[in-house]
This record gives structure tokens, sequence and C-alpha cells, in this order.
């Protein structure tokens, strides 16, 4: 019997903290044998907000170090850097040309952080276009690696169902490659 897939993924934008732990990580660990769990340490998604390249270069490397040292096991699950595999670029562009601008647009949580981004004023107050189609990066994310489950915080479901929309239409398209 083929285990489903797991996919999970976390911003190295600090240290591992006991939210992460308790929230994600311990659970993480404790799925390793009973699912196909690949867990990525997603840097491009953290470039969407201002930061300084070397404090996020950093922080990825003691990301991936931290999830080894909380019990990932690099034996029973994929765990990668998401700027190391350039496929994640690759399907972000194909799915941008299958997405609608509308349907970006009702993202609402870009029109949080721009509106965060704006409110404080000065070189923050840049809103990116990575913040805005940041929701295709993440379902290249999701899509490549064919996940069954993808389990999301409340302010993440409006982007899994847009991941959603964008491989029912890619299928209609271009025939039934990901799962819905």
């Amino acid at each position: 019997m083929t285990k489903k897939r797991v996919l999970s993924c976390i911003q190295p934008t600090g240290e591992i903290h006991i939210g992460n732990y308790f929230g994600a990580i311990k659970n993480w660990v404790d799925i390793q044998d009973k699912y196909d769990c690949v867990y990525g340490v997603v840097d491009l998604h953290a470039m969407t907000m201002p930061y300084d390249p070397k404090v996020l270069q950093d922080n990825t490397v003691q990301m991936f170090i931290d999830l080894i040292a909380c019990g990932i096991d690099p034996a029973k699950s994929v765990l990668f850097v998401q700027s190391l595999v350039p496929q994640h670029t690759e399907l972000t562009w194909i799915f941008s040309c299958v997405t609608s601008y509308g349907e970006l647009s009702r993202m609402t949580q870009f029109k949080d952080k721009s509106d965060q981004l704006e409110e404080s004023g000065g070189k923050k107050g840049f809103v990116s276009a990575g913040l805005f189609t940041y929701p295709v990066l993440q379902a290249a994310d999701i899509l490549i690696y064919k996940a069954s489950f993808v389990p999301v915080g409340k302010d993440q479901e409006q982007h899994l169902e847009l991941s959603r929309n964008i491989a029912v239409r890619f299928n209609k398209q271009f025939g039934d490659f990901f799962p819905e």
C-alpha cells in the first residue's frame, strides 16, 4: 500500500520557538513513519517581505539544521530548501500563466500584508510583486510534490483553495497531471 504524501513548509524568518515546535514540527516528526513526508524551508517565501539577505541565508541554514535536530529524519522524509530546487520557480512561472490577476487580487493575506507595509512607511512601505504572486509559488510548492495533505494555518486556507483552482485549470488545459 502506498503511503499518502504530506507536504509542510516553514519560513526561515527567525529561530524555531515553542509555538513552531508544538504547532508543527513535533507533528512532522510524529508522522514520518505513517506518511510519505516532504518538508521544506521556504526561503523564497520569506523574500516577499523586507529582509536582510545575509540574515535570511543564515536563518535558512540554521532552520535546516534545527529541523534535523528536532527529529526530522532525512532517511524517512524529504527535507529541502526551496531556493535550491529550481523546479519550484519554473513551475511558478507556468502556473502564473494560468492564474488570473483577479484571483490574486482577492487574496486577503496580500491585502493585509501590503497594508502593514504601507502603514510602516519608508523603505518598508514597498509592496513587491513577489508578495502579490506568493500564492502561485505556494501552489507550485504543493503541486510539484503531488501532496495529498497540506496542513496549513487559517491564514493560508485561501491560498490552498487557489492551489486547487490552479490544478483544475492546468489539468483541463494540458491533461490530467496534478491532484486536486
